[in-house]
């Protein structure tokens, strides 16, 4: 295989598509990888420019990658689609995500470490108790009225609905 400078990578749960291209710009890899593969050849192959496609463990996925040696971006979603070429698949979805690296003004999303994300889920899992929360207290309070029975907003007074309604 010619040098590879730079690597777009479009991940899913079980395969991996890999575009490469090499310092003229000229295709140099593709390649369709499954879980296995994707370390062992990444393990292998020199230290080089890959980039990723920000999503749900492209965190993870770049962390693994840079412990191999490599320089690890990752690139919103919106900022790929422009250059999606033809019918969005793995294969075009790589190629793009290795094409939109190249570009100088293209913004990345930076890497986070694993403390980093456990604290941003704790975030979110509280976020979403909450909202939950809400939504529960004020299907309550609609359902009483449903029977003439109000309370005033706030969690402090469904307590007192639910004694009354109880």
């Amino acid at each position: 295989m010619q040098q590879v400078s730079r690597i777009g990578m479009d991940t899913s749960k079980q395969i991996f598509q890999l575009h490469g291209v090499n310092g003229s710009e000229e295709p140099v890899l593709r390649k369709k990888l499954r879980r296995k593969e994707m370390m062992k050849f990444f393990e292998e192959l020199p230290p080089t420019k890959v980039c990723i496609e920000a999503c749900a463990s492209s965190h993870h996925w770049a962390r693994l990658l840079q412990s191999f040696g490599h320089e690890v971006k990752l690139i919103p979603p919106q900022f790929v689609k422009p250059y999606v070429k033809r019918n969005k698949n793995d294969a075009a979805d790589a190629e793009a995500v290795c094409e939109a690296m190249s570009r100088p003004t293209m913004r990345f999303v930076p890497v986070k470490t694993a403390e980093q994300q456990a604290a941003l889920m704790l975030v979110g899992m509280r976020e979403r108790l909450v909202r939950k929360r809400t939504q529960l207290s004020s299907a309550i309070r609609g359902y009483a009225a449903e029977f003439g029975i109000t309370a005033s907003k706030g969690l402090i007074r469904i307590e007192e609905l639910l004694e009354r309604v109880g």
